[in-house]
């Protein structure tokens, strides 16, 4: 994970700046002298920045390189994408541009907040086309598709920030870092409309068999401790994303992840209990195996073990 902090009056070392961070043919303009500040945490799968400035901003942008969503804080944006033009305010939620697709924006004094994700962390996530194979995600909608969503949307991303990033425990963890990104992924693709979901094919039903099960759970349990997503599971059975998650649902009553959660909480379990409380500490090993909230972490394992994890370290 890296951490950016970038401020200047400058106009050409914000240009360059900018386009180094989201795309090389950038164009910025402004009639006045302005402060640009940009503080952004970078992880790989996703980065998350703070941005403010104190003039007006033109803005053109040919490819952002990732799916863009911008959180207006204090500011006012007209942005246009082809024949769509919005107004948005304090307090909108909206996607940039479609990925790949030039876009132009008016920037008026004041704060947004961006994630960027990497495009492959959406295919992770989303339920696979007919061919089963995961394919191009179209967005239909540069919006959200209701109020509630958007507000789904802010608190998602709040809750990666504070739990995740600001901590230096949970962010150093591989797996907490890519479930964050799947969350991210998974909160994106269920805000903005998308061509990404659709109903299990027969194949799919077909597959969805015992065997499916048993060759998924065998590749959860041999690699419980990397950054395994649902997609990963799938092809380590062989099978469609729908498929391995229909299987799941039928024969456990539950969901790939979850199930994942399930194995990572017995192995956190494990270590609690062979840990030496001298030198580890319960948020530790909660991040080892992938829990970035310690109070979700600590109820998750009291349900399921009847006592609190840190009774457990100091048994």
């Amino acid at each position: 994970m890296q951490t950016r902090h970038f401020d200047s009056w400058d106009p050409v070392a914000i240009h360059g700046f900018l386009s180094t961070a989201y795309d090389p043919k950038l164009r910025i303009h402004s009639s006045s002298k302005y402060r640009f500040t940009h503080h952004s945490v970078e992880t790989g799968p996703f980065a998350m920045a703070t941005v403010r400035h104190t003039g007006q901003l033109d803005m053109r942008a040919s490819n952002l390189g990732g799916l863009a969503i911008t959180h207006t804080r204090t500011a006012r944006i007209d942005r246009t994408c082809g024949a769509s033009a919005n107004r948005f305010g304090p307090g909108d939620v909206y996607l940039v541009t479609k990925p790949g697709e030039p876009c132009s924006a008016r920037w008026l004094p004041g704060e947004v907040e961006i994630c960027v994700l990497d495009l492959s962390v959406l295919e992770q996530v989303a339920t696979t086309a007919p061919a089963r194979r995961p394919g191009p995600i179209q967005f239909t909608h540069l919006g959200p598709a209701d109020a509630a969503l958007a507000r789904q949307w802010r608190i998602t991303t709040s809750f990666v920030t504070d739990v995740v990033l600001n901590s230096p425990i949970a962010s150093a963890q591989p797996l907490v870092i890519g479930n964050a990104a799947r969350m991210l992924a998974a909160a994106a693709l269920a805000v903005f409309p998308n061509t990404a979901f659709t109903e299990p094919t027969a194949a799919d039903r077909h597959d969805a068999s015992t065997a499916t099960l048993r060759r998924a759970i065998t590749f959860m349990e041999e690699h419980a401790d990397r950054d395994i997503s649902a997609a990963d599971i799938a092809a380590a059975a062989g099978v469609s994303l729908r498929a391995v998650q229909l299987a799941f649902r039928r024969h456990r009553g539950t969901t790939p992840m979850a199930y994942l959660r399930r194995i990572r909480l017995a192995r956190a379990h494990h270590d609690l209990v062979r840990a030496d409380p001298r030198q580890e500490t319960v948020s530790a090993i909660a991040s080892r195996w992938g829990f970035a909230s310690h109070s979700r972490f600590t109820a998750r394992y009291h349900a399921s073990y009847g006592v609190p994890p840190r009774e457990t370290l100091h048994a």
